[in-house]
């Protein structure tokens, strides 16, 4: 779906995705989890331009909506001007560093201990859930085993934690 038409746009240089590291050709277009896609790419029209018709493409070919007004864009050391009027063209609104993906908060330090609040706040949130009294014991200790654990393996999967 969306993944091939991005990979599709980005190996024909519609669009430039974010170049990692200047001395490798490692870019950057892309990250894909379920339904939510985070763009990642060099600041010009050209890639405003592809990115609509891209979505737009998506739209028409496999008769899914995008929530343009759900979605945003962020840019990093970019005017705000500009990102209002290309925010406009996409009609998304105009985020800010951090921001959440996924449960996460990008663009923030995860060496901070305040990153981590909002893995922490969901594991408060699934153990709240649990207090039902139509588990067992020996169920309710299953589930605190492992849902928690997944929850933070999953963000530590992509940040090292403080210890």
């Amino acid at each position: 779906g969306l993944n091939v038409m991005i990979r599709a746009v980005v190996q024909s240089n519609i669009f430039t995705g974010y170049s990692i590291d200047s001395v490798s050709p490692n870019v950057a277009s892309h990250l894909q989890f379920a339904d939510d896609t985070l763009l990642l790419g060099v600041k010009s029209w050209a890639n405003v331009r592809a990115l609509r018709a891209v979505l737009v493409l998506f739209e028409a070919i496999y008769g899914l909506k995008v929530n343009f007004h759900k979605s945003m864009l962020v840019g990093v050391n970019i005017a705000a001007s500009w990102l209002s009027e290309a925010a406009a063209v996409l009609s998304y609104v105009v985020g800010k560093v951090p921001f959440m993906y996924i449960g996460l908060p990008i663009g923030s330090d995860p060496r901070r201990l305040s990153f981590w609040d909002p893995v922490v706040s969901r594991i408060r949130t699934r153990l709240t859930g649990w207090k039902s009294r139509f588990l067992s014991y020996g169920g309710q200790l299953v589930l605190l085993k492992s849902v928690p654990t997944s929850l933070s393996v999953y963000a530590i999967s992509f940040f090292n934690a403080p210890s």
